[in-house]
């Protein structure tokens, strides 16, 4: 039988330290709030993942859920083969999240993604390439989010330079002596000293902090921070990552502020302990960034006649489309769309391997002629 102690020094010697483990348990099995350890000793769970267990272990309508799904198909990419679940979650959040405007609902897989995908947008409907966080807040561990984060240990310490561009306000907390008015006068003083507003894309809060130690901004607080965007036309972003998903009694916790986000992020239990995130938004910002492409492993560069210097784009889109209506997937990729890219399973049967690249000798044959 494994014991937490054997287990303790397979983790030493296969994982490297920088990950954390706060408690010296493994777990075996859970149910709703209860987890059993290897040596079968019982514990309620009053973690929950950090904030990705909302629903409890194992809730019985989410591992239906996945069972059923798990039976039509795991991945496609949405960017290359959409499908319908996709769109009914995007249509539901932009539905849920507050605002009394049109949005639009993009899905991630992390919340430090979510994040990241937030600011771009904001960056890209400002052309503005500044941003402002708060002291105490948690955004995420990518290099971008950490910069964002408003504490160093055990986050960014011995990184180096994080990204530029970011500015650190006050996060109102009366307990600690920083009121409203000092929490705005802190942006304000960033105005004047650090970065002019017409240069800053977004201001990103949580309207309780997680990480940060559950402090609670007011809706006060939150209508005046809505009312300073309005006036320098800067993107008010909720991460609600942490405090999403019903944690406050409310599906966002930015519906009892009494005003909107331009942008919300999402992430943790909105998915009852799978990975998923996103971000929602007002849909002319959401619209800001234009489709972008992927890498490549397997391609055919396409050339007029042969020539380098000559990238044929409209006969790599023809056979993209050719191929499709003959039942066969394709992507196009490189700066001038002219490289046609294979990326199948790498399980895949050498019967449909013959099958796709017939169809696409038969779409060239077709392109000749036309």
């Amino acid at each position: 039988m494994n014991t937490n102690n054997a287990l303790m020094q397979r983790r030493h010697n296969a994982v490297p330290r920088g990950v954390g483990q706060i408690h010296p348990i493994f777990a075996e099995r859970a149910e709703n709030c209860r987890v059993w350890d290897v040596e079968g000793r019982e514990y309620l769970d009053f973690a929950g993942g950090i904030a990705v267990l909302n629903t409890g272990h194992l809730h019985p309508g989410i591992v239906s859920a996945v069972e059923a799904q798990l039976k039509k198909l795991s991945h496609t990419c949405f960017q290359v083969l959409a499908y319908e679940p996709y769109l009914a979650l995007c249509e539901r959040m932009n539905q849920k999240v507050p605002g009394d405007f049109a949005k639009k609902t993009l899905l991630v897989t992390t919340g430090s993604e979510a994040v990241e995908n937030a600011v771009k947008i904001a960056r890209a409907a400002t052309k503005r390439s500044g941003a402002i966080a708060f002291s105490g807040a948690y955004h995420g561990r990518t290099h971008y989010t950490l910069s964002l984060t408003g504490k160093v240990h055990p986050y960014s310490a011995g990184m180096g330079l994080m990204p530029g561009h970011v500015y650190r306000a006050l996060y109102p907390c009366p307990l600690h002596n920083i009121s409203d008015d000092d929490a705005i006068a802190s942006i304000e003083r960033i105005f004047k000293n650090d970065a002019a507003p017409e240069d800053i894309a977004a201001i990103i809060i949580e309207p309780v902090q997680g990480e940060g130690g559950f402090y609670a901004a007011s809706p006060a607080f939150m209508q005046r921070l809505r009312a300073l965007c309005d006036q320098h036309g800067i993107m008010l972003i909720a991460d609600e990552v942490q405090s999403g998903a019903g944690r406050t009694g409310t599906l966002f916790a930015m519906e009892q502020m009494g005003v909107a986000a331009d942008i919300t992020t999402f992430a943790k239990s909105i998915a009852g302990g799978f990975p998923l995130a996103g971000v929602t938004g007002r849909a002319d910002v959401m619209d800001a960034i234009a489709p972008g492409g992927l890498g490549a492993m397997i391609a055919i560069e396409l050339f007029e006649n042969g020539d380098p210097g000559k990238p044929n784009a409209a006969l790599t889109a023809d056979i993209v489309t050719r191929a499709r209506e003959k039942g066969l997937i394709l992507l196009s990729c490189g700066p001038y769309y002219n490289i046609l890219r294979i990326l199948v399973p790498l399980t895949i049967e050498a019967s449909q391997i013959r099958q796709g690249l017939e169809i696409i000798a038969r779409c060239f044959d077709e392109a000749k002629q036309a």
